[in-house]
């Protein structure tokens, strides 16, 4: 039987201040496997997904996915973000699901957001390429009985979704809601806030992260789990978080 294999990466945002050769100079020190780019700093035009796709490659890393702040229902200019992750020889698009709650969304908000999503996801599927929400606030995806309904509406087998802890969650709760909706977990975004956005170092919640690479290693597919955030933003930071990261990925079980 193959072993499951966890990926330990990065979020380029977790490291805004710095160009993009230093977070791949960050991310290679730190014994990273990968970096998810984000489209705000780093890779911003067709140059920049050029220069983060050969810097990566030639530190031995691989690009996880393009880190979009495209968001589903805006029926916006889609075909420059499969350009800038073709270029950036991206396999997944990260996308937001609108930008209403679910809480105060109407059903046309919904409709939209289903809508552009099958539509974005038809053109990124003609590319090879995976699209996937951010789990998130102030979307449609910020509980797991919303994002469930949302994949279930589009109903597109290249669509799927992020997690990470929402904030203010125990453990146990946060636990719970990645048990929910691993089935369609593509990637992990791993970061200590609490007892709100108040950052902390990866080990103060090591136990939701062991418990976390545990229910991915249990659920029996790949995944990419990406630090994101650290205190101060600080590359020494990167390095502290990344070995902590590494380790639970190593060291996950199976149930």
């Amino acid at each position: 039987m193959t072993q499951t294999e966890l990926n330990p990466g990065i979020c380029s945002v977790t490291l805004r201040a710095l160009g993009i050769d230093e977070v791949v100079r960050t991310a290679a020190a730190a014994g990273l496997a990968g970096i998810e780019w984000g489209s705000d700093v780093h890779v911003h035009d067709a140059a920049s997904a050029e220069r983060a796709r050969t810097s990566t490659e030639a530190a031995g890393l691989t690009v996880l996915s393009l880190g979009s702040y495209y968001r589903a229902g805006s029926f916006g200019n889609f075909d420059g973000v499969l350009a800038l992750a073709a270029k950036l020889g991206a396999p997944r698009i990260r996308m937001w699901a609108g930008d209403v709650g679910s809480a105060e969304a109407k059903e046309a908000e919904w409709d939209a957001v289903v809508e552009d999503t099958q539509r974005t996801s038809g053109l990124a599927a003609a590319r090879g390429m995976e699209v996937a929400f951010e789990y998130h606030g102030g979307t449609l995806t910020d509980s797991p009985e919303t994002t469930l309904e949302l994949l279930r509406r589009v109903d597109r087998p290249n669509v799927g979704t992020y997690w990470q802890p929402a904030v203010g969650l125990s453990d146990q709760q946060a636990i719970e809601s990645l048990r929910q909706v691993i089935e369609h977990v593509v990637g992990v975004h791993c970061f200590s806030w609490w007892p709100a956005q108040e950052r902390l170092p990866l080990e103060d919640r090591g136990e939701l992260w062991r418990a976390v690479a545990d229910v991915v290693r249990g659920h029996g597919r790949d995944m990419d789990m990406m630090l994101e955030f650290v205190e101060g933003d600080l590359p020494s930071n990167v390095l502290r978080d990344a070995g902590v990261l590494r380790r639970i990925t190593a060291e996950a079980t199976n149930f």
